[in-house]
């Protein structure tokens, strides 16, 4: 009981950790590995407590034999000298031992520990911060009260099984109708925006972003899907890639997605999530009024900015970036290296600064951000895709294949239908990179557009 309430009154108090931890599976492991510690250290103390009581017991069972022995004939006993020297030898030595023992603690050093320890412990923002998650996932992904209760959340192969499912279904419905073609029209028709990047039909964006988050709402029509294809990419004749080129499939048209395979290595992804771990801070935005950042309960993630200087593999990666998208990154932003926390997630938003914010990136000096480049990883389990409501486009993590896209028209113009959104983290871990490219750098290039890689 004296134990129960030390621990407790440790625990009770306000943890002394930067908050955070809900913002990163990736640093939140550093906690399995502390109450690791802290359970090895229990049980060290518990090991402590019972060799002690063992002790205390042996000193019971000898003292009862003597005292037993001893009272049937007080006299006898006490007569014999060697027992009477005993008798006053333990009385005025050993018993003194036995309360010294009794009242030595033994919680000391578990008590220590924990005390350390418990200024990495999360605090209640994170507890917070992991309950609202929970009932974020739980309203993305149609999750029922009980169901996440117990934990019991959805095969990872779920949500995308039941979207092809739907998808193939109409896919089926289309062939069958005698007037496929005229009927392929009108709904071209309906998804053809009204003017640039604004989608004609209308669902709340809200609506639209969780649909997409659970695999739901696909709208590319069959002509459209025959458009797409999956190529061999050079780079315009890079010398690196003409030998070994890379691997490209289009994940959407309009805007143009495309999506490169097996395009970073294993190795160089653990390279680059070493560098970043010790830098990951809580991700932030840039207030368009004050142009301050600062943390926002729509971006749950903790990020890292890398530059190609520190690391010859993070070099590596920016060349080619340049090499198989013409565009130089000698310009563009440091790597980001972000890790999406419990029910991590990046609402709707834009990459590209509009003409309401012409001061987004006055400090750098090199225009809007004209493209984007984003690494996948890791493999996530369930959720974490990438959606762009505008268009009911959904790209879903893969460890080691890239997408791209471009924010701007050839006019300068922003393309409003790049909106995307980051879908909350269901089960799994995610892990992503990316780099925006900026205007700036690019005036005598010859980039590698996305309509010449058809």
């Amino acid at each position: 009981m004296i134990w129960c309430i030390l621990v407790v009154g440790f625990l009770l108090p306000q943890s002394l950790a930067d908050p955070g931890f809900f913002t990163s599976i990736g640093q939140m492991t550093d906690l399995i590995r502390t109450e690791k510690d802290l359970v090895t250290s229990l049980k060290d103390y518990i090991k402590a407590e019972e060799d002690k009581l063992e002790q205390i017991k042996k000193w019971a069972e000898k003292l009862d034999q003597l005292t037993s022995t001893a009272t049937k004939d007080p006299e006898g006993f006490v007569g014999h000298p060697v027992n009477a020297f005993k008798l006053m030898k333990r009385l005025n030595t050993e018993w003194s031992e036995l309360e010294n023992l009794v009242l030595k603690d033994m919680s000391d050093g578990f008590i220590s520990n924990l005390t350390i320890q418990r200024q990495y412990f999360p605090n209640d923002e994170d507890q917070v911060g992991a309950a609202k998650a929970l009932l974020r996932l739980q309203d993305t992904y149609n999750l029922d009260t009980d169901t996440i209760s117990k934990g019991d959340l959805p095969d990872p192969e779920h949500q995308r099984a039941n979207g092809n499912l739907k998808y193939f279904e109409y896919i089926m419905a289309k062939e069958k109708d005698a007037n496929k073609s005229a009927s392929d029209d009108q709904s071209d028709q309906k998804t053809t925006p009204k003017k640039k990047g604004v989608a004609a039909d209308y669902l709340p964006e809200r609506q639209k972003y969780e649909m997409l988050c659970r695999g739901e709402g696909i709208k590319m029509t069959p002509r459209r899907q025959k458009k797409l294809f999956c190529r061999y990419h050079d780079g315009n004749r890079n010398p690196k890639f003409i030998l070994a080129p890379a691997k490209q499939e289009d994940e959407w048209d309009k805007p143009r997605i495309i999506r490169f395979h097996d395009i970073i290595s294993d190795a160089e992804i653990e390279i680059v999530k070493d560098l970043a771990k010790p830098r990951l801070r809580r991700a932030t935005i840039s207030n368009p009024i004050t142009g301050d950042l600062e943390t926002v309960h729509y971006r749950i993630s903790k990020s890292a900015w890398l530059s190609g200087y520190e690391n010859p593999v993070v070099s590596r990666i920016n060349m080619r970036i340049q090499d198989l998208t013409g565009l130089d990154v000698s310009t563009a932003e440091e790597l980001q290296v972000a890790n999406y926390g419990v029910g991590g997630q990046y609402e709707p938003h834009f990459d590209f600064a509009r003409k309401d914010e012409p001061d987004a990136f006055k400090e750098l000096g090199t225009g809007n951000r004209i493209a984007t480049w984003l690494f996948y990883m890791s493999d996530v389990s369930a959720g974490g895709a990438t959606v762009f409501p505008e268009v009911g486009a959904s790209v879903w993590p893969k460890k080691g294949t890239a997408v791209f896209w471009y924010n701007l028209f050839a006019s300068g113009e922003g393309d409003y239908s790049t909106r995307h959104a980051a879908c909350p983290v269901l089960v799994g871990n995610k892990w992503v990179s990316n780099k925006w490219l900026h205007e700036r750098g690019q005036e005598f290039r010859r980039p590698c557009t996305l309509s010449e890689l058809e």
